[in-house]
C-alpha cells in the first residue's frame, strides 16, 4: 500500500479511481483528481506548500513533486503525463502537457496547455512555455510549435494508456 501521511494537519485527498503504487509516497497538502496514477517510487510532497493535480494525470516512476515553503505551489491540469524521474518544483503545468523523462521544471515556471518538454530538459525558474510548443535542452529553449490536434491526441493517448496500465494492478491495495 502507498505511503500516505498527514503533515502539519494536511491529509492528502485522493480522487476516485486513482492508482498509487505500493511504494509511492504522498504527504501533506496534496489533492489528486479522479483517475490519476502515481507510480513506483514517485514522491508527492505537500509538506511545505500545496500540490494540486487535476484528473487523469500520470506521475511516473521516480518522479518528485515539491515546492518552496510559503513561496511556490504545484498546479497540474488534466490529462498531463509526467515522465519517469521528473522533478517538478513549485511550477504550474497546464492540461494536456507532457513532461519528458528525466526533466526538471523549476519554481514559478509555467508549462502551457499542450506543451511538450523533451526528455532530459531543464526548465529554469520563471520560464514561461507557450501553449502547444516544444522545449528541449539544458536550459530548455523553444524548438518549435506543435499542432494543438497532434498534442492533444498524443497526450490524451498517453494519459489513457496509463489508466489502462493502472487497471492491471490490484485496486484492493489502493484507497
Amino acid at each position: 500500500m502507498a505511503f500516505i501521511q498527514t503533515v502539519r494537519g494536511y491529509t492528502p485527498q485522493i480522487g476516485e479511481g486513482c492508482f498509487l503504487a505500493v511504494n509511492a509516497t504522498v504527504v501533506g497538502d496534496v489533492v489528486l483528481g479522479d483517475g490519476c496514477s502515481v507510480w513506483f517510487n514517485a514522491v508527492l510532497r505537500g509538506d511545505v506548500n500545496s500540490v494540486r493535480i487535476g484528473s487523469n494525470v500520470n506521475i511516473q516512476d521516480g518522479s518528485v513533486l515539491h515546492t518552496l515553503y510559503q513561496k511556490s505551489t504545484i498546479e497540474i491540469g488534466d490529462n498531463v503525463s509526467i515522465g519517469h524521474n521528473v522533478t517538478l518544483h513549485g511550477c504550474h503545468v497546464h492540461s494536456y502537457a507532457l513532461i519528458g523523462m528525466g526533466s526538471i521544471v523549476m519554481d514559478d515556471a509555467i508549462v502551457g496547455e499542450g506543451a511538450i518538454v523533451a526528455a532530459g530538459s531543464v526548465v529554469l525558474a520563471k520560464t514561461i512555455i507557450e501553449p502547444y510548443s516544444l522545449y528541449a535542452g539544458v536550459p530548455a529553449k523553444f524548438i518549435k510549435k506543435v499542432s494543438p490536434e497532434q498534442s492533444k491526441e498524443l497526450n490524451e493517448r498517453i494519459a489513457n494508456n496509463y489508466q489502462m496500465y493502472a487497471s492491471w494492478f490490484d485496486k484492493e491495495q489502493n484507497p
